[in-house]
């Protein structure tokens, strides 16, 4: 069996951009243990007891911070913005003026553009051990989105065994804003095979279809009778291979599911009975994004074994893709004045 542990701080010390980089800690009195680091304010390790009480590492990511500089996926825990998930063509039009981002996904805008979130050292502060924020204010014009803003992302562990992320924002001038954390999990721990065993919840009626370019129709499809429902538990496996279109245009599952559960209540769940490790996903985001890792490969990850096609799963919290293009959809407008603030509660229990 894997003996895990989080990464040593001292391999994530280094300088970009002329700013220092570090790996954070957070212990709670459950056992649970988090690492973070301020390159990309991301999540680069979870440690959660298991149904006999070892700690499994269910995030994929790396042992230092030549790790992720040098990955081929380069999301793994990270912010993502300005504009997490995708723009068409990466364009957009505010206030009667068109602004141009990078295409970095085909013909898309992925994830904030090359040199998103996920690229930057955020500032920090450390609070009692128990929860971290990082501060990062982007420029005016920064990968092609208007406004200064400034952003917050805090990182808190509970002793209930939450991850619990809030994100809040502030811009000097119009401009759309979605923000998502891309925790790759694998509950039956990073590295160890692929997460298609793992029985996934989404309580949720109704997802967004696709067009070739992985673009929202605007329309919004019935999960019932497709490979897209998951209101009972269903192992992964079922239906990734399935002949639907949707699954064909995404090479699996790639989909936003529309969320009208309460933050009280869990919009998804996933479970390993390998483990007996579950994790239910709270938020007040619009939507949760199902990815199973379709294009993993090539990355070595913290265990020192690859992270193959399927190796792990992401629920990201966040608004519905290419909202700014798509007047339906709810806005992801920032004005001056307003204050963006969204958060996504990952909790861990065991469940034999």
């Amino acid at each position: 069996m894997t003996t895990y542990k989080l990464p040593l701080p001292k391999d994530f010390e280094g300088k970009l951009n002329n700013k220092n980089t570090h790996l954070i800690t957070l212990t709670n009195r459950a056992g649970m243990q988090i690492a973070l680091t301020d390159y990309g304010a991301r999540l680069v390790s979870a440690l959660v007891p298991d149904k006999n009480g070892d700690l499994i590492d269910v995030i994929l990511g790396f042992d230092s911070i030549q790790g992720y500089l040098n990955a081929v996926e380069p999301y793994h825990g990270a912010t993502a913005g300005r504009y997490c998930n995708r723009i068409a063509k990466g364009k957009f039009s505010l206030e009667g003026k068109e602004y141009t981002l990078a295409q970095n996904n085909g013909t898309n805008s992925l994830h904030g553009g090359i040199e998103g979130f996920h690229t930057r050292v955020w500032d920090r502060q450390v609070s009692f051990n128990k929860l971290v924020n990082f501060y990062y204010v982007s420029p005016d014009g920064e990968e092609g989105f208007p406004g200064e803003l400034k952003t917050t992302v805090t990182y808190e562990l509970t002793n209930f065994n939450e991850i619990i992320i809030r994100f809040r924002a502030i811009s000097d001038a119009p401009t759309v804003l979605n923000l998502t954390n891309h925790a790759y999990f694998n509950l039956n721990g990073e590295g160890n095979g692929d997460v298609l065993n793992h029985e996934i919840t989404i309580r949720s009626e109704e997802f967004l279809p696709l067009d070739e370019n992985q673009i929202p129709t605007g329309e919004v499809f019935s999960v019932e009778g497709t490979a897209f429902d998951f209101r009972q538990p269903k192992l992964l496996a079922t239906d990734i291979n399935s002949q639907e279109e949707q699954i064909q245009v995404a090479s699996g599952y790639d989909h936003s599911f529309i969320n009208n559960q309460p933050i009280s209540e869990p919009i998804a769940k996933a479970f390993s009975k390998e483990t007996g490790i579950e994790l239910q996903v709270f938020t007040n985001e619009p939507c949760i994004h199902l990815y199973s890792g379709n294009f993993l490969s090539d990355d070595e990850g913290k265990s020192g074994r690859k992270y193959l096609r399927y190796g792990g799963f992401c629920f990201e919290a966040q608004h519905y893709p290419d909202s700014p293009n798509q007047l339906e959809f709810p806005s992801v407008r920032l004005d001056p004045g307003d204050v963006f603030e969204s958060e996504v509660r990952y909790k861990f229990t065991i469940n034999k």
